[in-house]
């Protein structure tokens, strides 16, 4: 059993959520090659490196300039500063397909939450940004400023599923007639008639879900990745992928069980599933009640394994 050291488990830029069921999901060979598609602190590739021997090695992914400052000194560890949509072509050039292990710990990690600056957190009054990569692609300010009513609502309903989106990108078109909505706090306060008593912050962490996952294309980019996982993975190979909602999870289960986003299995001529996996969890797992209370984001996080048949 994977021994836990401290500082695996309370690394200041992001506390692993499952590290256990993680690596033991993943029933690593000491001398596979391993797959970290969300880096971050390091906390889980940290941990996966104690696990291998001298021929096993490690490749990474994390487009925040942040994390690569995490970047972990061994000569079995390489972190690529890109997407993991760009997951087939980084691994042909680093001659790692066939690989035996994926591990995805989506969404966003506790730095990136706690830095003010960063706009992921409505606890702060900070810029409306939202952006994993800090030097590319429009900011939340731009897509709150500049989009029209209907893909304003396209992204409310679709990302946040909120049932007033259309009303919510009305009132984003008429506040912002007046002045620009540039920050976390100006956001709130135009929308806060929006928001129950009682289930503010509820509200308001849908709100920003929804103009995050669109500023960084989160679902395309989840989508694409699950698409190429089967093609870089050996036979027996596992993938592991932790989600934190529901449009995250849907997208995961359906790839595992039917190889597709749709979820719908296809067969051969004669009848055969032509699904490469074999799920490992037939329902999600999910954490401990006493990791909950020790580090709260674990709560909404499933996780999900799969075997490259």
């Amino acid at each position: 059993m994977l021994q836990q050291p401290q500082n695996y488990l309370h690394n200041p830029y992001h506390t692993p959520v499952m590290l256990q069921e993680c690596m033991e999901g993943l029933a690593i060979n000491p001398e596979g090659t391993y797959i970290d598609l969300t880096f971050g602190g390091g906390s889980h590739s940290a941990a996966l490196l104690s696990l291998l021997g001298g021929g096993g090695r490690l490749i990474a992914f994390d487009t925040d300039g942040q994390a690569q400052k995490n970047a972990i000194d061994d000569q079995r560890f390489i972190l690529i500063k890109d997407n993991y949509r760009n997951l087939k072509s980084n691994l042909k050039l680093y001659r790692a397909m066939n690989a035996d292990g994926i591990l995805a710990d989506l969404g966003i990690s506790s730095h990136q939450i706690d830095d003010a600056q960063r706009g992921f957190s409505t606890r702060y009054d900070a810029p409306l940004d939202l952006r994993m990569d800090t030097t590319a692609g429009l900011s939340a300010a731009d897509i709150v400023n500049n989009y029209d009513t209907d893909e304003l609502k396209r992204v409310f309903r679709d990302y946040g599923e909120l049932p007033q989106a259309s009303a919510i990108a009305k009132r984003i078109e008429k506040q912002r007639e007046q002045k620009p909505l540039m920050t976390t706090f100006e956001l709130k306060e135009a929308l806060c008639s929006f928001a129950k008593p009682g289930k503010e912050n509820k509200f308001y962490a849908v709100v920003f879900q929804a103009l995050r996952i669109e500023v960084n294309d989160e679902l395309g980019a989840l989508n694409s990745m699950l698409k190429q996982c089967a093609e870089v993975l050996r036979q027996g190979g596992r993938l592991c992928v932790m989600s934190y909602h529901s449009l995250e999870d849907r997208l995961v289960k359906n790839y595992m069980r039917a190889g597709n986003s749709s979820g719908e299995v296809e067969k051969d001529f004669y009848g055969n599933s032509l699904c490469p996996y074999k799920v490992i969890t037939k329902k999600p797992i999910i954490a401990s009640q006493e990791e909950i209370a020790q580090n709260s984001r674990a709560r909404s996080a499933k996780l999900r394994i799969a075997e490259k048949l």
